[in-house]
């Protein structure tokens, strides 16, 4: 490792097969937590590089343990964090949507690092049990169209490399690998980026993959579509930048799509949310981004797509979703 920072330190870059080569020994044991410390802080001072966290990617997906989906058409529905937005938790209110509509969600998500609460922090505050017991996933995605897929528990090499996340609290390499490294392959995916940069390297990672996918960025700098103006949206063979009206919506303030204070509260907004309680906002926030996910995996049009969210969040269908997973749970 001494010899990997001397040469980033000096500017360098790693090869592909350099940066799966020291991941691997992360998740060994091989560095001690200052050297895992240095090593992330040099990607918080310069840009990554596409052979870079192609290598790292690479490696996560060698030391996962796999859950086999394959006989389902599953999307999932994640973004990178990092943004320093504090929003609510939004891909997750949207993945429950997009259950209640009849598709499957294979939901890759961890706790909050950099952000109050993660996806895993407010899923385990309502009762969502977490396991990567195979015929217990299969049997929420069979009878509630989701599965919760917590990654410490997929990705054991990591728990080198958690705490010092923990007490780091600010986005690394790892927010940028969160949506590449689903331990169940999902045919269909929606990422959303906390950069445009990024967004770019993840359209030529997506490129060499089968993967249908939607990538997102709002250039206002959320990771999601916020609707507070425009975003970026790259898939397999488009890219253009939407608008609030192309979904005959208005545009938010980032006042109101603002998150909760603490997992307690980030929880409750969320039940106030999915169980219809939410403002205008909030709700066209999650159906926008429900939406795209829809569209990405039936081929709909945006404006069919957030048809279907819509109705699904005010029938109580994603609500639906929730309360059997948490039955499940028991």
């Amino acid at each position: 490792m001494k010899n990997i920072l001397n040469r980033l330190i000096a500017q360098e870059t790693l090869s592909q097969e350099e940066a799966r080569f020291v991941l691997v020994n992360i998740s060994s044991g091989q560095y001690n937590p200052s050297q895992i410390s240095a090593f992330l802080t040099v990607f918080m001072m310069r840009s990554i590089t596409i052979d870079e966290l192609s290598g790292f990617r690479e490696a996560l997906l060698e030391l996962c343990i796999p859950i086999d989906f394959s006989d389902y058409n599953t999307v999932d529905l994640c973004g990178t964090g990092g943004d320093g937005k504090d929003t609510f938790n939004i891909s997750t209110l949207a993945s429950f949507v997009v259950a209640g509509t009849g598709i499957k969600v294979a939901k890759h998500g961890n706790y909050g690092v950099s952000s109050i609460s993660g996806s895993s922090n407010v899923m385990e505050n309502l009762g969502v049990k977490f396991s990567n017991n195979a015929d217990f996933l299969k049997r929420c995605l069979e009878e509630a169209n989701i599965s919760i897929l917590h990654a410490p528990l997929f990705h054991p090499a990591m728990k080198n490399v958690g705490p010092i996340r923990k007490e780091l609290g600010v986005k690394t390499f790892f927010n940028m690998l969160g949506p590449m490294v689903n331990p169940s392959f999902p045919k269909n995916q929606t990422v959303g980026v906390f950069s445009l940069e990024l967004a770019r390297m993840y359209a030529y990672l997506y490129q060499n993959t089968t993967v249908n996918y939607t990538i997102l960025h709002s250039l206002e700098g959320y990771d999601e579509i916020s609707l507070t103006g425009e975003t970026k949206i790259i898939a397999k063979t488009s890219e253009s930048i939407i608008s609030p009206k192309d979904f005959r919506l208005p545009t938010v303030s980032p006042d109101e799509i603002k998150g909760g204070t603490t997992t307690e509260s980030a929880a409750q907004l969320f039940l106030d949310i999915i169980s219809g309680q939410g403002t205008e906002a909030q709700n066209q926030v999650v159906c926008v981004n429900a939406a795209v996910a829809i569209a990405t995996v039936n081929g709909d049009s945006f404006l069919e797509a957030y048809s279907k969210a819509e109705e699904c969040l005010k029938n109580g269908k994603a609500l639906g979703k929730l309360k059997k997973l948490q039955q499940l749970s028991r």
